[in-house]
C-alpha cells in the first residue's frame, strides 16, 4: 500500500467535506477513493486521518451554525432560570436530541465492526448510494411538511437517530437519511435541517473519538511515524469544502431542491457496480 501523500491528503479531505454534508455519502465516496488510490483504510495514517477530517467536519457544523448555537444556548439558560411552570422549548429540543443520539451510538457501539466491513466490498456500497438516492427522491414526492417542535415527539427522534446510526454504512449519507427520514414523518424543511445538524455534532465527535483511540492505543514509534503534514492538509481541505458543501446544502433544503442528489446518487452507485464490482 502507498503512504499518504499531501495530493492524496487534499483530495481526501475534499471528497471527505463536501460528501460529509451533501447527501451523497462520505463514507462511500472515500472508501470508493481509498481503493482508487490503493491505500489501507485500516492503516495508521488513515486512522489519524478519519479522526482529524472529522474534526475538521465538525468545525464546518460549528462554524455555520455558530449563531444558531449561540442563540440556543442563551435561551437553554435563560429557561433554566425560570420556574418548572414555564414553556422550556429548548430543554424539549435538547431532550429530542437526546432520544435520536441513543440509538445511533447503541447502532455505532454494536454493529460498528459489521457495518464498516461494507468498506471493502463495492457492492454493498454501490447498493447503499441507490438505497440514498431512493429516499431523496422520495422526499420530493411528498407533500410539504409542516410539523413543529410541539408536535415532533420523542418517538420521531428515535427514528432519525435509528436514520443516522445506518448512515454508518459506507454509501447510506447521514445528511441525507436524517434530514429525509425528518421531513418524511412530517418535520419542516428547516427544522429537519437543522435537527440533523443538532445531532450531528455528538455523532461526528462520536466517531473521531472512537477513532483517536484507536490511534492513541499505538505505540509511540509507530504514531511519531505517520506523516502529519498531509494529514493537517486534509483536515484543513475537510473544513473548507465542508463548510462550502453546508452552506450548498442548507440552501438546496430551503429552496426544496434536495431531492435533485437523488440523480448523483442513484449514478455514483451503478457505477460503482458495473466497474468496482
Amino acid at each position: 500500500m502507498n503512504d499518504l501523500t499531501y495530493v492524496q491528503a487534499l483530495i481526501l479531505g475534499i471528497v471527505q467535506g463536501l460528501t460529509e454534508f451533501l447527501p451523497v455519502s462520505s463514507s462511500g465516496h472515500l472508501a470508493v477513493s481509498q481503493r482508487l488510490m490503493n491505500l489501507d483504510a485500516d492503516s495508521h495514517a488513515m486512522l489519524l486521518f478519519d479522526v482529524a477530517s472529522h474534526l475538521g467536519t465538525l468545525l464546518a457544523v460549528v462554524a455555520v451554525f455558530a449563531g444558531t448555537f449561540r442563540l440556543y444556548l442563551r435561551r437553554l439558560w435563560s429557561e433554566s432560570r425560570r420556574s418548572f411552570t414555564g414553556r422550556r422549548m429548548a430543554w424539549r429540543i435538547a431532550g429530542l436530541g437526546l432520544c435520536a443520539s441513543i440509538p445511533t451510538a447503541l447502532i455505532g457501539l454494536l454493529f460498528k465492526d459489521t457495518l464498516e466491513a461494507a468498506f471493502g466490498k463495492p457492492v454493498w456500497i454501490g447498493v447503499a448510494l441507490l438505497v440514498t438516492g431512493t429516499l431523496l427522491h422520495a422526499v420530493g414526492r411528498i407533500p410539504r411538511p409542516r410539523r413543529g417542535w410541539r408536535r415532533f415527539g420523542p418517538g420521531r427522534a428515535v427514528l432519525v437517530g435509528l436514520a443516522q446510526g445506518a448512515a454508518i454504512l459506507p454509501g447510506i449519507s447521514r445528511s441525507g437519511a436524517t434530514i429525509c427520514t425528518a421531513m418524511l414523518i412530517g418535520l419542516r424543511r428547516r427544522w429537519a435541517a437543522e435537527f440533523s445538524f443538532f445531532i450531528a455534532v455528538p455523532a461526528i465527535l462520536g466517531a473521531a473519538l472512537l477513532k483517536a483511540k484507536d490511534t492513541l492505543d499505538l505505540p509511540a514509534d509507530q504514531i511519531a511515524a505517520i506523516p502529519k503534514g498531509p494529514i493537517l492538509l486534509g483536515a484543513a481541505a475537510a473544513l473548507v469544502s465542508g463548510y462550502l458543501a453546508l452552506r450548498l446544502l442548507l440552501t438546496a433544503v430551503h429552496r426544496a431542491k434536495l431531492q435533485y442528489f437523488c440523480y448523483y446518487c442513484w449514478l455514483a452507485g451503478v457505477v460503482v457496480l458495473v466497474l468496482l464490482r
